[in-house]
């Protein structure tokens, strides 16, 4: 089994430098406080906690996203250190992220949703843009599938890697509607598309 890393070591550290950063900086005062306060050792634990919690999350949606890419649990359990199997029973169907909304309620006047499946980071966003003109807008995804509700008016869609938290204001201000939480390392946004444009 080649276990090679991908990344080159500087790269690595530069990661483990910033979420060590993140952890140290986030909680205000956090380390100042290691200097003098035996409580801020405690809060350091707690931002730890969410830390791994969040790197674990991370992986999680990765390793959906290697998947839906077109890569094999033999792949990704080369790329983990681990065999195939071991990648899968770990990874496999633990899927999170934004995942379709509530279903709409039944009756006559309940919004039509239909699911668009078989996708990948590769045929999402033509396949989005397809569903925009004919009036469809997405609600909820997860890995391999988006859920759409028609509207009867066209949108466009688009995906960035999560933003920072300017990007995600400048682009409200410009109309743009955020759809779930993300899914690492993509954030999904739609707007209605003005039929005089």
């Amino acid at each position: 089994m080649n276990n090679a890393p991908l990344l080159h070591p500087a790269e690595m550290d530069r990661i483990r430098e910033g979420i060590a950063a993140a952890v140290l900086g986030a909680p205000e005062g956090l380390a100042d406080s290691l200097e003098h306060d035996p409580h801020g050792y405690l809060r350091l634990v707690d931002a730890s906690r969410v830390g791994a919690e969040e790197s674990s999350r991370l992986l999680r949606e990765a390793v959906q996203g290697a998947r839906a890419a077109g890569h094999s649990w033999d792949a990704v359990g080369r790329v983990l250190g681990v065999s195939r199997q071991a990648a899968q029973q770990r990874f496999a169907g633990k899927a999170t992220g934004a995942g379709p909304s509530a279903p709409p309620a039944g009756g006559p006047d309940a919004p039509k949703r239909r699911t668009l499946g078989g996708l990948s980071a590769f045929n999402e966003m033509a396949a989005l843009e397809e569903a925009g003109r004919d009036g469809w807008h997405v609600v909820g995804y997860g890995p391999f599938f988006h859920e759409v509700e028609w509207s009867g008016h066209p949108w466009e869609h688009c995906r960035v890697t999560l933003p920072s938290a300017a990007r995600h204001r400048r682009m409200e201000s410009e109309g743009w509607i955020p759809v779930g939480a993300g899914w690492f390392p993509w954030r999904y946004y739609k707007r209605p598309v003005n039929p005089g444009s």
